[in-house]
């Protein structure tokens, strides 16, 4: 990708793991950015973040990352956001975008529109993008490419600094619509927050059965079940914020799955051949779909192998 002339003069990314550590390898990529300065709660983490070159400037605050930055991101758990938020408030400069990347937007909004300063733009936003790994050294320049990030503008955002945010994340490689808050919750349900609580379930479910050992589940894992654990490998305190700050929609898109469930339960126990046939051949179609619009590859590895080297 082209270099271009930096977007913002100083991008602060506060949390240090999949995601922003992919922004920052990005950014460089693309040359978006003056300077990239950054924070982790985690002391370890700041240390493998200034070890691996990750950020131009390691901080050993938020606040102090903060300070002077022109786009601010926030990259922690959902439920983090209030605090950090809160503590970056007083250093945030006139004119400054503070945005986030949490998959949950409505609860988000709550948890920091209330903390930001008259004069700086708050302007939330989500990229459809990641891996089941994270830390720091998780990141890599091209997640974003040809992936969709969602910018969730709120009632008072700026037409100009979304527009400015907007060239900010075509220029690290993703497309980008906008979405207000609500939507994007219940589309989100659909797409990935239910999935992985199906995923999480499924798992516990084999756990659970004492019939099959451990040796048998992990030794003869087959396509289903070992895509099911790669969804269940991600990081358990960003889901339990996720389905906590979600709640309405996701409980909403269960309650649909659980009546398919049902219908294919029944089809199963009366021997409906067709009904089951009809049903998987639909949402084969959808599969296929996903392949068509370069969302993912019908490679046995999905692609993945680079996030995972």
């Amino acid at each position: 990708m082209p270099k271009q002339n930096p977007v913002y003069g100083r991008v602060a990314l506060i949390g240090l793991g999949l995601i922003a550590s992919s922004m920052f390898w990005a950014i460089k990529r693309a040359g978006l950015a003056g300077e990239v300065t950054g924070y982790a709660r985690s002391e370890a983490t700041r240390a493998t973040a200034r070890e691996i070159g990750l950020c131009d400037r390691v901080c050993d605050s938020a606040a102090e990352a903060a300070e002077g930055a022109d786009l601010v991101v926030l990259c922690v758990p959902v439920g983090a956001m209030s605090a950090v938020a809160a503590e970056i408030a007083p250093v945030l400069k006139s004119g400054a975008t503070v945005s986030d990347v949490g998959s949950v937007k409505a609860a988000v909004i709550a948890a920091i529109a209330p903390h930001i300063p008259a004069g700086v733009h708050f302007i939330p936003a989500h990229p459809l993008a990641g891996t089941e790994h994270s830390g720091p050294r998780s990141g890599f320049a091209e997640l974003f490419d040809n992936r969709w990030s969602l910018i969730v503008p709120t009632a008072g955002s700026d037409a100009a600094a979304v527009a400015k945010l907007r060239g900010f994340w075509e220029g690290l490689g993703a497309n980008v619509e906008e979405m207000d808050a609500e939507h994007h919750d219940l589309v989100l349900a659909v797409t990935s927050h239910t999935p992985h609580l199906i995923a999480y379930t499924m798992v516990g479910v084999a756990d659970d059965l004492r019939r099959v050992t451990d040796s048998e589940v992990i030794k003869y894992s087959a396509a289903g079940f070992r895509d099911f654990t790669r969804i269940a490998a991600s990081d358990p305190t960003m889901w339990r914020d996720v389905f906590l700050n979600n709640k309405e929609a996701t409980l909403e898109i269960l309650g649909r799955f659980t009546e398919e469930l049902f219908a294919l339960q029944r089809a199963i126990r009366t021997g409906d051949g067709d009904m089951l046939h009809d049903y998987f051949t639909r949402t084969r179609a959808i599969r296929r779909g996903i392949i068509e619009a370069g969302q993912d590859t019908d490679a046995p590895d999905f692609g993945r192998s680079k996030a995972g080297s």
